[in-house]
């Protein structure tokens, strides 16, 4: 990486080439993320909107092996807990193969969390007692497109939150402040590409919805 210039890294991907083809990337590398690719990524976080331009968000990027062991721990914990039941119902022989793809990877992710490189929290000030996700989705979503831009892997979890105080107050976030999400980041085992969607037909109306429409789930 030294090789290349950081300060242009990603500035030329095309922003709607980059949203179609910013997909979770959940297997990583551990090789080390230059702390000035973690601030550029962070800084296309604070370019997101916020009511009032309160700007509420903080962003703490883990790097230490041992924190980060910390973190994966009790990740791996509430991870069991999470997606024991879908495990169940990949047993069954008419489960699709693109959902058994993705419990693999979230379980090959929540295995290997202490190795990667970055494990970055997105925190937010509560407004009358209630955390301000309209404003720090936005920002989180402005990181991973960043991450696809310059050529990392990243990914949103919220599963840490089951242990979300401890591993606040290991973070020193105070109660008024808690994360929101986590994105582990890191040079990607795999690549970025278009995930599958449904026809935007599919899912956009003009002034009224069509009820007919709807799958059952």
């Amino acid at each position: 990486m030294h090789d290349i210039d950081l300060e242009r890294l990603g500035e030329e991907v095309p922003l709607l080439e980059g949203i179609r083809t910013t997909r979770a990337i959940r297997r990583l590398r551990p090789d080390p993320v230059p702390e000035a690719l973690i601030r550029k990524v962070c800084e296309a976080g604070t370019f997101a909107p916020s009511g009032g331009n309160r700007q509420p968000w903080y962003m703490i990027a883990v790097t230490e092996p041992e924190r980060r062991a910390f973190i994966a721990e009790r990740y791996r914990r509430a991870f069991e807990l999470y997606i024991a039941p879908a495990r169940k119902a990949a047993e069954g022989p008419d489960f699709p193969e693109e959902r058994r793809r993705n419990i693999a990877a979230a379980v090959h992710l929540a295995e290997h969390l202490h190795e990667a490189p970055v494990l970055l929290f997105v925190a937010g000030w509560t407004r009358r007692g209630q955390e301000q996700s309209q404003a720090l989705f936005p920002c989180i979503m402005n990181i991973l497109l960043a991450c696809r831009a310059v050529g990392l892997g990243a990914s949103l979890t919220t599963v840490h939150r089951a242990f979300g105080r401890e591993i606040d107050q290991y973070l020193g976030l105070p109660e008024k402040i808690p994360s929101s999400a986590m994105l582990p980041i890191g040079w990607p085992r795999g690549r970025y590409g278009r995930p599958r969607r449904k026809s935007v037909d599919e899912v956009l109306f003009f002034e009224r919805f069509d009820p007919e429409v709807i799958e059952p789930r």
